[in-house]
């Protein structure tokens, strides 16, 4: 068993965190101590690590909430649950690809920033709309 802080240390996450999860409810399966401390074992890490995974994907503590309350019901809950990863899957997916994109810019630009600073000038990148046109349509062809 684990102690709050301890759990927390254990996940990287703060014992502030935890006691707010379990304030909006999104612990009913941690135990209690005698005089009420919350103890967590090792299965208990599997459904932290949920929660952490669904709060990455964007999904409001709400839904992470109901998400948690299908699981406390058992197998009557399993094609909601099944529902809700598939839609986390999509979302994520969407943000990947979002990433990528956001990624070529970041890399163009770091490129753009050292050539440059090599250069001793940002007018090395002047070219004329033609060239633009022909870097652009050969990067899609890459990609």
């Amino acid at each position: 068993m684990y102690t709050i802080s301890a759990a927390a240390a254990k996940i990287g996450l703060t014992a502030y965190t935890l006691r707010y999860y379990d304030k909006v409810g999104l612990l009913p399966f941690v135990s209690r101590s005698a005089s009420g401390a919350r103890l967590f074992k090792e299965a208990d890490f599997e459904w932290l690590a949920i929660i952490e995974c669904l709060k990455q994907t964007g999904l409001p503590l709400r839904k992470i909430k109901q998400f948690i309350d299908w699981g406390m019901q058992g197998d009557a809950t399993l094609k909601q649950r099944y529902e809700l990863f598939l839609e986390r899957k999509t979302e994520v997916e969407k943000q990947i690809k979002m990433l990528r994109k956001a990624r070529q810019k970041i890399l163009y630009k770091c490129w753009y920033y050292q050539t440059a600073l090599a250069a001793g000038t940002s007018k090395i990148h002047e070219k004329s709309l033609e060239q633009m046109a022909k870097e652009r349509y050969f990067a899609r062809k890459t990609n």
